[in-house]
């Protein structure tokens, strides 16, 4: 081996073990670790005020949501998501109506990333309830365009 020096590991019961033990410093707390999001969900609350409107015989429920809202909804976690409307509920009890849950979590995952920075989230209990794909396909709107009011 011409002036290169070759290192080896001598065996031993003493340099086993700190190698094991090395090993396990590192591999057992990754192994072991829990999952923590990449990019965490800002704490609430997440829906600053909600208030009906109505235009003629149609009613709509405006969701005002807050910077930690539009935040969390790109994060859309679903513990983010059950608070969040958790707080819609306790705002305004009575949209806990047929279809208004579905049109909140697409408004909840959708809104930020297609219409950033949209002053309402708008539920409305008159439209149909429809499956994801539809929902998604209308913009969270199914049954006609976004409301004119």
């Amino acid at each position: 081996m011409c002036g290169r020096r070759s290192w080896k590991f001598k065996e031993s019961p003493v340099n086993r073990r700190f190698v094991a033990a090395a090993v396990a410093t590192v591999f057992v707390p990754l192994t072991f670790a829990p999952d923590a999001p990449a990019n965490p969900a800002p704490p609430p609350p997440y829906v600053d005020h909600v208030e009906w409107a109505k235009f003629g015989d149609l009613s709509s429920l405006r969701v005002y949501p807050t910077a930690s809202g539009r935040q969390a909804s790109l994060v859309a976690t679903v513990d983010t998501e059950a608070a969040a409307w958790q707080e819609v509920l306790a705002l305004s009890p009575d949209a806990a109506m047929p279809g208004m849950y579905e049109q909140f979590v697409c408004h909840w995952e959708l809104a930020e990333l297609g219409r950033p920075g949209k002053t309402s989230w708008n539920l409305e209990p008159w439209r149909p309830e429809v499956d994801d794909g539809t929902l998604i396909a209308t913009g969270c709107n199914p049954g006609g365009t976004e409301e004119p009011f």
